[in-house]
C-alpha cells in the first residue's frame, strides 16, 4: 500500500512542469503541499499568473515613470526591476496570507485591508501607464500649460516692472512735464514777439510794424526763457541719466530672471507635470476621464483579483494539509514546549533535594 502511494506520488511530482512549479512559487503556496494536492494547481497557477503579470506591468509602469525622471535608461531599469520585484513580493505575501479554514466573516475581514492595499497599488501602477498610453494628448496639454505659465510669468513680470520702476518713471514723468512747461513759455514768447515784429494788434503788442522797443523787450523775454530751458535742463541732466539707468537696471534684471524662469518653464516635463496635464486633459475630455477611469479601474482589478479569487473560492485539499501542517507544527512546538518545561523543573527539584541533603 506504501508502495502504490509512493509510486502515485512520484508520478504527480512528475506531471509538475518547470512552468506550472514556476506559477505556484509565484502564487505564495507552499510548493511542498501543493505538490500532494493536483486538484489545486490550476487555481494555484492561475493565481500565479495573475501576480506574476501584475509584477510585469508594474516594472514598466516604474521605468517609464523613472524615465522622465532621470531620462537616463539604466537608473530606469535598474529601479524598475526593484521596484517589480518589490509589488511581486508584496502581492504573494498578501495572496497567501489569506487562510481559507476560518469562518467566512473571518476571511472577509482579513481581506479588507489586504484589499485596500491591492486596490492603492493598482492606482500606482496605472498612472504611469496610463501617461504612456495618452503620451501624444499629454505632450500637447504640457505645451498648453507652459504657455499659460508663460503668460502668467510674463503678467507677474510686468506688475513688478511697473512696481519697481514706478517712483522713478512717475520723477521723470514730473520733470519732462515741467521741462514741457518752460518749453510751452518759450513758444508763447517767441508767438508774441512774432506778432510784435509783424504789427499784429493784440491785448500783449503794440501793434506797430518793425523791430521796436515792444519788440526788443520781447526778445530779451524770449532769450530769457530759453536760457531757463538750457540751464533747467542741463541742471536735471545728471538725475535724468541716473534715472534712466535704475529703470533700465530694473528691466535688465528682471529679464534675466524671465529668461531664466522660461528655460525652466520650457523643461517643463517631468512626472508632475504630466500628472497634471493628464488630469487637465481628464477635467477638459470627458471621452480621455472615461478612458483613463477605465484604465485605473483595470488595473485596480488586476491587482486585487488574487485575493478576490482565494477569498471566494471553496476551501480545496490544499487549505485542509496547510492547516493541518501549521497544527502539526504548533502541537509539535507545545510539546517541545512541555518537555522543556518538565526537564526544567525536573532539575530545579535535583537542585533543590541536594541543598536539603
Amino acid at each position: 500500500m506504501n508502495t502504490q502511494k509512493i509510486n502515485s506520488l512520484s508520478q504527480v511530482n512528475h506531471s509538475m512542469n518547470w512552468f506550472q512549479k514556476f506559477l505556484m512559487v509565484c502564487s505564495g503556496g507552499n510548493i511542498h503541499i501543493l505538490r500532494k494536492t493536483p486538484s489545486e494547481w490550476n487555481k494555484f497557477a492561475g493565481i500565479g499568473g495573475i501576480v506574476l503579470f501584475t509584477a510585469v506591468f508594474a516594472t514598466l509602469s516604474a521605468g517609464y515613470a523613472m524615465f522622465t525622471v532621470f531620462d537616463d535608461i539604466w537608473i530606469s531599469v535598474g529601479f524598475a526591476v526593484l521596484w517589480g520585484l518589490m509589488i511581486f513580493n508584496l502581492d504573494r505575501y498578501i495572496v497567501s496570507s489569506i487562510k481559507k479554514t476560518g469562518t467566512w466573516w473571518n476571511q472577509l475581514l482579513m481581506s479588507i485591508p489586504r484589499l485596500i492595499l491591492a486596490a492603492f497599488l493598482g492606482i500606482i501602477i496605472s498612472k504611469p501607464l496610463e501617461l504612456k498610453i495618452f503620451e501624444k494628448e499629454v505632450n500637447k496639454q504640457l505645451n498648453t500649460i507652459i504657455q499659460r505659465n508663460k503668460t502668467q510669468l510674463q503678467a507677474e513680470m510686468n506688475g513688478r516692472i511697473l512696481q519697481q520702476s514706478g517712483p522713478f518713471e512717475t520723477e521723470k514723468k514730473d520733470i519732462q512735464t515741467k521741462i514741457a512747461a518752460y518749453q510751452k513759455s518759450y513758444d508763447s514768447a517767441s508767438v508774441e514777439l512774432e506778432k510784435e515784429i509783424l504789427g499784429k494788434e493784440s491785448g500783449l503788442t503794440s501793434g506797430k510794424v518793425g523791430y521796436g522797443t515792444n519788440a526788443k523787450r520781447k526778445a530779451e523775454l524770449k532769450e530769457q526763457r530759453r536760457l531757463n530751458i538750457e540751464n533747467y535742463q542741463k541742471q536735471i541732466a545728471p538725475r535724468l541719466e541716473y534715472l534712466d539707468k535704475e529703470v533700465s537696471k530694473v528691466y535688465t534684471n528682471i529679464e534675466k530672471e524671465r529668461d531664466k524662469t522660461e528655460t525652466f518653464e520650457d523643461q517643463f516635463n517631468g512626472f508632475a507635470a504630466r500628472l497634471q496635464a493628464l488630469d487637465e486633459l481628464g477635467k477638459n475630455s470627458a471621452i480621455i476621464g472615461l478612458a483613463a477611469a477605465f484604465i485605473m479601474g483595470l488595473f485596480i482589478t488586476l491587482e486585487i483579483a488574487p485575493v478576490l479569487i482565494k477569498l471566494i473560492s471553496s476551501v480545496g485539499p490544499y487549505d485542509y494539509l496547510l492547516e493541518k501542517t501549521e497544527n502539526d507544527f504548533k502541537l509539535y512546538s507545545k510539546e517541545k514546549i512541555e518537555k522543556g518545561n518538565a526537564l526544567t523543573d525536573h532539575r530545579i527539584n535535583n537542585f533543590k533535594n541536594k541543598l536539603g541533603s
